[in-house]
């Protein structure tokens, strides 16, 4: 009799853990097929422009055949038409330089912000920390006006300068941000000590601040690298000139007619265009998952 009552409890645990072990099983299972089923869903585009930009102008224009797959043989003439006989290495020249003056002017403002309204505390600072944030979230559509008029005072219409000046106005708050938070999330014993030993605020900001938040800061370098990487509305209401126009515009102007899209070239040029930001995104994803993380969690 004392046998089956020690032997019952056993069985119960025993089919609890098989039960157990199924569910967790099938949650496996779940979870691979639906992230299976997501990653098709979002490769999808990716695929199919590589497909396109791959083709001819006469298979794209054949419609006929297999949108998904290259009938007639890979060829790369949609590249070398667009890197040698259109203006995508212009557009691409003037997007970088836009791009490097934008992120070096969006951390150094960034920083030196963020440093004091996180870490030097003074009457107001919180408010002001909040409403730099706010600025953030105004549509671009609300600015547009205005800084129109201002670009065209100062004389940089249609001058992708004018990009350099404008652009920040995007960084700038977000990053600020972002700093803002990562800042306050080290610990203040640091800064007594480095009182103590006789710093200065600029020693700490370079000394102590800016490689403990290495982190952040490489956030906020991927979010404006993007940003004018990528923006769009602004580029296309300033920027008339091919000399003077970046690769999100550029691209579209020079390769769209009325109604005649050339769809091989679009994919291609859509492919480099993509090929910076994927390439650092790969390299410093980890970085930026943290330095989002701890800019929206602390402050």
């Amino acid at each position: 009799m004392s046998t089956v009552a020690i032997a019952a409890p056993i069985k119960s645990r025993l089919g609890i853990g098989a039960s157990l072990k199924r569910n967790r099983r099938w949650a496996l299972i779940s979870s691979y097929f639906f992230l299976i089923l997501f990653a098709i869903f979002f490769l999808m585009p990716p695929y199919y422009m590589i497909v396109t930009a791959l083709k001819s102008d006469a298979e794209v224009a054949h419609m006929a055949t297999n949108p998904w797959i290259i009938a007639n043989g890979i060829t790369f003439e949609q590249f070398y038409i667009l890197l040698f006989q259109t203006d995508f290495l212009v557009f691409f020249k003037n997007t970088v330089i836009v791009t490097l003056c934008v992120v070096a002017i969006t951390m150094v403002v960034s920083v030196l912000a963020a440093f004091s309204l996180g870490r030097m505390k003074f009457w107001g600072s919180s408010i002001l920390a909040t409403g730099i944030f706010l600025t953030y979230l105004i549509p671009d559509t609300l600015l547009f006006l205005p800084l129109f008029q201002i670009v065209k005072s100062i004389g940089l219409l249609n001058s992708y300068w004018g990009m350099v000046l404008i652009y920040p106005t995007l960084t700038v708050p977000f990053c600020t941000w972002i700093m803002i938070g990562y800042f306050q999330s080290i610990p203040k014993e640091l800064d007594e000590a480095a009182l103590i030993d006789g710093a200065g605020h600029m020693q700490m900001l370079f000394k102590i601040f800016i490689p403990v938040a290495l982190p952040g800061i490489i956030a906020a370098m991927i979010f404006a690298f993007t940003v004018s990487w990528a923006a769009f509305v602004y580029p296309m209401a300033f920027l008339y000139s091919a000399d003077q126009q970046v690769l999100t515009v550029g691209t579209v102007t020079s390769l769209i007619r009325a109604d005649v899209y050339k769809w091989g070239m679009l994919m291609a040029g859509a492919l480099l265009a993509a090929a910076p930001p994927l390439v650092i995104y790969a390299f410093l994803m980890d970085y930026y998952i943290a330095g989002l993380t701890a800019g929206a969690t602390k402050g």
